[in-house]
This record gives structure tokens, sequence and C-alpha cells, in this order.
């Protein structure tokens, strides 16, 4: 690419993933609750006041403002301003990584990384997977089975098979065995849409490192809380869809490199 063409696509995902990371804000406060994306307009929680348009520029406002609102100076949370940072970074990350390659798959990365910031935070406040989010990513799976530079459309299959199969297996054996719920439906619709858009592959990978990182923090939340015993430990319920998505977020940028090392090492 000239360095003119390069510079372009930057900026141009750069400045459109920071404005798409201001609406994964409005998405993940008002979805869950049932409330409209586009009545009423952006607002102060707390005081109502609806925000002047100076006052709504993706991750400026927030450092003009210090993080609170003009009108009555309430605290605004911090994980607006992370958010579009994140979707920004992420939207640059997959410009990085895939456009020389496939840019229909640089557009599906992107995307998808928007879909799993939207389903870590819902999950982490309502305990909820929204099926609308499983859908579109199982629209962009569909996809990117065609455009992937590294796997073909049969480990995408695959992949999509294997998700569903394993997390239901998982969820169905763990209640039977303990007689309460171990893993949502959000959870497993979630491994099957990201293992159909992964490939078998990738999703392997993303499991193996959800589960570790799910197991050590987890583990520390139950040792916290004073969790020790079966009956106190039946009570706490943890959202496993963040651990999940940071995996399938991983995996897809990074897992068909990580995969390759892994390979290379066994070769000696």
């Amino acid at each position: 690419m000239s360095l003119y063409y390069t510079v372009t696509v930057y900026v141009l995902a750069g400045l459109l993933g920071v404005c798409v990371g201001s609406f994964l804000n409005v998405v993940i406060y008002r979805v869950p609750i049932g409330e409209s994306l586009s009545h009423p307009s952006s607002h102060c929680p707390k005081c109502g006041r609806a925000l002047r348009w100076y006052d709504n520029i993706p991750l400026l406002s927030f450092l003009i403002l210090r993080g609170k609102c003009r009108s009555c100076g309430a605290r605004i949370s911090f994980r607006y301003f992370a958010v579009e940072l994140a979707n920004m970074l992420l939207w640059l990350l997959s410009v990085f990584l895939f456009w020389e390659k496939s840019i229909p798959f640089a557009v599906i990365a992107a995307v998808t990384s928007s879909v799993l910031l939207c389903v870590s935070f819902i999950d982490l406040d309502h305990s909820l997977v929204p099926d609308r989010f499983v859908v579109i990513l199982g629209l962009v799976g569909a996809a990117a089975a065609f455009f992937d530079p590294y796997y073909g459309w049969l480990s995408h299959l695959l992949g999509g098979a294997i998700g569903l199969a394993a997390f239901w297996g998982i969820a169905f054996i763990y209640y039977k065995i303990r007689g309460r719920e171990g893993l949502g439906g959000g959870d497993i619709k979630l491994a099957a849409a990201c293992g159909l858009l992964l490939g078998w592959e990738r999703l392997l990978l993303s499991v193996l490192a959800a589960s570790v990182a799910a197991s050590v923090v987890l583990g520390v939340l139950s040792r916290r809380d004073g969790k020790k015993d079966e009956e106190s430990e039946g009570s706490g319920e943890y959202p496993f869809a963040p651990f999940l998505s940071a995996a399938f977020a991983l995996a897809l940028f990074f897992g068909n490199y990580i995969i390759s090392a892994y390979l290379s090492l066994l070769s000696f």
C-alpha cells in the first residue's frame, strides 16, 4: 500500500472505531433494559439533562469534563471512556493484522470485536447474553468461512458444531451431577457462533484460554467472598461470557500465530 492509502485507512479505522465505541456504550446500557437506541437522546443518568453535542465527543469530552456531568457535576463512569478507546484500538488492530491479507476479514474482525465488547459488559452487568448479538456473530461467522485467510470453510463449520456440542454437553453433564445450571444458554450459543467464526483450531485455543483465566480469576473472587463450602459456592454466580469474549478475541487476532508457534515447538 502507498503511504497515503495506508494513513487514510488507519485514520478512518480509528475515527470509525471510536465513534462506534461511543454507540456501543448506548447499546450496553439500553439493550438489556429494553430501551430504544434512538430515543431519548444521550443524557446524564443522574440529572437527566440531555448532552450537548460538544459534551458527546468520543474520548475528548470525557477528558475535558474530567469525567463529570457539566450540568450537575455527577461522576461519569470511566467505562464509557474505556469502551470507546478499546473499540478504537481493536479496529486499528483489525486493520493492522488483516487488511493486506483480506479486507473483508478485517471488517469481520472489527465487527466481531465490537459485538464481543457489548456481550462482555452486558453479561457483567446483567448475567445475560442477548440473542441478537449471537445472531450477529453467527452471520459474521458464516461470512468468515469464505474470507478467512488462514482456515477454510470446513474448519469453520466444524468449529460451530464443536462449540455447540461441547458446551451443551458440559452444561448437561454439570446439571445432571450438581442439579443446577453451570453454563447458561447464552454461553452455549455464544460458543457455537464464535466456533463458526473462528474455526475449530482457534476455538480450542480460545476455550483453553478462557478456562484457565476463569479458573484463576473466579477462584480468587470465591476466596475473597468467603465462598468455601459447597452450599455457599452454589449461591454464587459469576458471568463466563467476558472470559469467553476475551479469549475469542485473542484467538481471532493472534490464534494463527500462537498455533503455528506451538506446532513448530512440537516439530523439534
